[in-house]
């Protein structure tokens, strides 16, 4: 879907035909609704007119405020200008200060040539290079591209040449920076805004970083492909104003699996992506907008944490304490002295603090409100981490397509066990029989979860048939089996795709494969989930060698260490001497499911 450089596809009103109240800046409105039971849609394209039925549940029918993404930050600026914004490793920024970088990055890509749809990309971990060039991008209607540093070169390469992606902001690191720079000579990427870390870090570190550091430095070309940050910026900070459309302007490309596990871009609005932060806005009545503190440890160029600390952060005019990498206790020094109210995270990041509590003492007494999602969080781990933070800990629900936040438990009242909670304000989850799509079920019948709302996307980027395929009747097919019951309440049962949720991050089983296939002495394999106590679950792959050929799981986990980033590398590898298939010959992954949960009950 779409084509050329500024073509996003045909506009159309996002699923479910509502009509968004835009405007420059978002409303301040804290009107939230309680759990109804929704009516049937008499017209399949308004959220506004409903019947009786009994398989759809909705909140809050007030409309919600949306416009521009970028409108978030300004309003944010104008509102606490001398708040503090940013706190990147003890160096702080104030939302004044943030706001004049922000104008001039914005300005500085306009002179490098960004129009209105011309994609960019975001190659950073959580810095603050990574606020300012997301709002600054999308101020002057660009697209954001959000690529996780870790991807290998083949992951960089298909990303960037399906998306369309001209300009890359990277930084100055060996890590990410010579992957990127490949690209320039093999990719549509034309050129690539790199950021200096020392410039980000307090005066004495910054200063240490230069000097013991280099070895971590990578060299940087002086060509007219390169452009240095402090170039880039040097300008009026008075970027040219763009006209933003917000329900038809996309604003992010999401890169996502979906339901068959080739990466593809899910194409966020801007009324998508205000719409969702939004939500959450009126989903926590108990924050106090210029007054909380955010911790962004989840990695930001991931949709979770791209609405959930990133845009709600700042829409509340918090502090985003960035954390470029996870480290268990750096995490819980960090906790302790900068004393965040707002920790969103997925299940591992709770797992592994209250696996902690019990090896030192750490203060957790700040935090508020904590929302999981990226995997099922289980009980234990909930209230486990409730008790040690005196903490409400939540779980939601969401996917890339929409934006992502679907339903969440309800902050206030008794948690229901194993619940994904309650739709979102203007959200419909429907129940839809699997293998009757048109056919909506009850409650406590188990079918598809199927989505409309404001959040929904707009379609995948340059894929019409696969577009088509994700909705029925206007409704987002989720992929996942799960029911609701007479309270509204959803839960989820079992998943259609084959998705590994490994430490909040999709894995696909087909990338791991693909990886796989390449090594000269595999015939066959095939890759599952299996659980994994501390990411939830992890790959694992089973794989039948070529006739004569030798190699050990080791040889083939080597293979792969430049093939796979480390997130997907599977947990253990089995080589058989054949593997289960169907009738018609094709490679079957139920019969191994069923053996790894019988190894892991008999265990």
């Amino acid at each position: 879907m779409g084509r050329g450089s500024g073509t996003r596809g045909r506009p159309r009103a996002p699923p479910g035909g509502e009509r968004l109240q835009t405007s420059p800046f978002l409303g301040h409105s804290r009107k939230r609704g309680r759990a109804v039971a929704h009516r049937s849609v008499k017209k399949k394209s308004s959220l506004d007119e409903v019947g009786p039925v009994r398989n759809t549940m909705q909140h809050s029918t007030s409309p919600l405020p949306v416009g521009p993404v970028a409108a978030l930050f300004d309003q944010a600026v104008q509102a606490w200008p001398a708040q503090p914004a940013v706190d990147f490793l003890g160096k702080r920024y104030t939302y004044r200060e943030m706001g004049d970088l922000v104008n001039r990055a914005a300005r500085g890509l306009q002179q490098l040539g960004v129009r209105k749809g011309t994609r960019v990309g975001l190659c950073l971990p959580n810095t603050p290079y990574f606020v300012i060039f997301y709002y600054a991008i999308l101020k002057i209607g660009g697209i954001v591209v959000n690529y996780n540093p870790l991807y290998v070169e083949r992951e960089l390469r298909h990303q960037i040449e399906d998306s369309g992606t001209t300009v890359m902001i990277t930084l100055d690191l060996r890590q990410i920076y010579p992957k990127v720079a490949t690209m320039l000579e093999e990719t549509c990427l034309e050129r690539i805004v790199v950021c200096p870390m020392s410039s980000i870090l307090p005066s004495v570190k910054g200063l240490l970083f230069q000097v013991m550091k280099r070895s971590e430095m990578a060299e940087i070309p002086q060509d007219l492909r390169h452009v240095p940050f402090e170039r880039l910026i040097a300008n009026d900070g008075r970027p040219r104003p763009v006209e933003i459309t917000a329900d038809t302007d996309v604003a992010v490309l999401q890169y996502t699996g979906g339901t068959t596990g080739v990466p593809k871009g899910a194409m966020l609005s801007h009324a998508n992506v205000t719409a969702n932060t939004e939500q959450l806005f009126q989903w926590i009545p108990e924050v106090q907008q210029g007054a909380e503190r955010m911790l962004g440890v989840l990695p930001m160029f991931h949709v979770f944490a791209m609405t959930v600390v990133l845009n709600l952060g700042v829409r509340v005019g918090a502090e985003l304490i960035l954390v470029p990498r996870f480290d268990l206790e750096q995490v819980l020094k960090l906790i302790g002295r900068k004393r965040p109210t707002l920790f969103p995270g997925v299940p591992t990041l709770y797992t592994a603090i209250n696996g902690a509590m019990g090896r030192g003492t750490w203060d957790l007494s700040s935090l508020k409100v904590c929302i999981s999602g990226g995997a099922p969080l289980p009980v234990e781990v909930r209230s486990r981490f409730e008790t040690l933070s005196g903490c409400r800990l939540v779980e939601g629900y969401g996917l890339s397509e929409s934006s992502p936040v679907v339903t969440c438990n309800p902050l206030s009242g008794e948690p229901r066990v194993a619940s994904i909670g309650l739709p979102m304000p203007r959200t419909l989850v429907e129940i839809r029989d699997p293998l009757a799509p048109k056919t909506l079920l009850g409650p406590n019948e188990k079918g598809e979860l199927c989505v409309r709302g404001p959040q929904v996307m707009l379609g995948y980027w340059q894929r019409p048939d696969e577009t088509r395929d994700i909705f029925i009747d206007g409704a987002l097919r989720t992929g996942d089996i799960g029911y609701y019951d007479q309270d509204g309440y959803f839960y989820l049962v079992d998943r259609i795709k084959d998705v590994i949720l490994c430490g909040g991050y999709n894995v696909y089983p087909r990338v791991v494969e693909e990886a796989l296939y390449r090594h000269p002495a595999v015939a066959e394999v095939v890759v599952i989930g299996i659980p994994d106590e501390y990411r939830g679950q992890a790959p694992k792959a089973f794989v039948r060698l070529r006739d004569g050929a030798e190699a050990t799981p080791q040889d083939l986990r080597a293979f792969l260490t430049d093939q796979l980033s480390r997130i997907e590398m599977p947990k253990s590898i089995e080589i058989r001497d054949s593997l289960p298939k169907t009738m018609v010959g094709k490679l079957s992954k139920k019969e191994l499911v069923a053996e790894e949960k019988a190894r892991a009950g008999a265990s």
